[in-house]
């Protein structure tokens, strides 16, 4: 792809428009194109993903949350008195409340989300359900350091990351995502991660291109975005959602075709792009048991119990932070 790059302008924009702003700008120049998933999630995209986890291609959340209905009184017994769970990527917080049900012994719950509007929603929501249980909504990028609510107090940190959330990054950078989950929530604290598992290609491929296009639709909501939020002119209708399982990676792929040779402007940058070139948004790698144990054993974690469905497509693993419980404390200080 080549670019025409012009006298940027220099927008008075917040942080987080700024921070959208040049990840865009550098997955456009990038070779080959990308853009991160992480802002798929505005709240049409998150709408639109609560709509994908229903449908009947889908099988990754309806096979998660089985897995924790049934084994939701094993993982409870886990969790220490007066505990706070904080959720990496909360959502609709549907699968939390499976947890926090079996778990009354959690005080708080911290949902993080990088969708404000949604979270607010959400949170709203479940403060009603659950009128008891203190709930202090954190909107971050979970994916950075971000500052935990002085309102936790002293209590034990309990770590939730379903959805197989963590297959959305390089091998590398889940590494990375586990060893700052270890060093937030304390040696000794409780992550219970939810992970897809590599199975058979056709069942991976109709996942991400459902038969109703919401998919599509979703994946095609990142242009919108960045049209309505940074002034892009991306013609939706010149690009199409492409999905595929790379075997010899182990993760599906999704892309962004364009269907013509094409100038797109963003931010008084202009980029040319050739038919067929690809916008590469996601990957979603698909681990087997054995082979997450052991990357999340090199993150500094142990394995206190893993919980498969019977068709061995979805795995729930509970991770102990490696250390004293008594010694969290001093780790997981709000700011940390």
């Amino acid at each position: 792809m080549s670019i025409v790059v012009r006298k940027p302008r220099a927008p008075a924009v917040g942080d987080a428009e700024r921070i959208f702003a040049d990840d865009v700008l550098t997955g456009l120049l990038a070779e080959p194109t990308r853009l991160p998933p992480k802002y798929f999630y505005d709240r049409i995209g998150s709408e639109l993903f609560q709509r994908i986890t229903t449908l009947p291609e889908y099988y990754p959340t309806r096979t998660e949350t089985g897995i924790l209905e049934a084994h939701a009184g094993a993982i409870a017994k886990l969790i220490p008195a007066d505990a706070a769970v904080v959720e990496f990527g909360a959502g609709s917080a549907a699968k939390t409340r499976i947890l926090l049900r079996a778990a009354p012994q959690v005080s708080a719950y911290v949902p993080v989300d990088i969708s404000g509007a949604f979270l607010a929603a959400e949170t709203a929501r479940l403060q009603q359900e659950m009128p008891d249980l203190r709930v202090l909504p954190v909107e971050a990028d979970f994916t950075t350091p971000f500052v935990l609510p002085a309102g936790l107090g002293e209590r034990p940190r309990i770590g939730f990351f379903p959805g197989s959330t963590i297959g959305n990054f390089e091998p590398h950078e889940a590494n990375t995502l586990l060893r700052h989950a270890a060093a937030m929530l304390g040696p000794g604290a409780l992550f219970i991660v939810g992970v897809d598992l590599v199975k058979d290609p056709d069942v991976l491929n109709a996942a991400y291109n459902d038969s109703a296009g919401v998919t599509a639709t979703f994946n095609l909501n990142l242009l919108t975005r960045i049209n309505r939020e940074l002034g892009g002119q991306f013609n939706l209708a010149a690009f199409r959602h492409r999905a595929f399982y790379n075997q010899e990676q182990r993760r599906i792929e999704m892309h962004l075709v364009s269907l013509a040779r094409q100038k797109v402007r963003v931010y008084d940058k202009s980029f040319d792009f050739r038919r067929g070139e690809t916008i590469h948004t996601e990957n979603s790698y698909k681990y087997t048991v054995e082979s997450f144990r052991c990357h999340a054993r090199g993150a500094g974690w142990t394995i206190a119990a893993t919980f498969v469905d019977a068709a061995n497509y979805f795995s729930v693993h509970a991770l102990r932070a490696k250390g004293a419980v008594k010694d969290a404390l001093a780790l997981a200080r709000p700011g940390i």
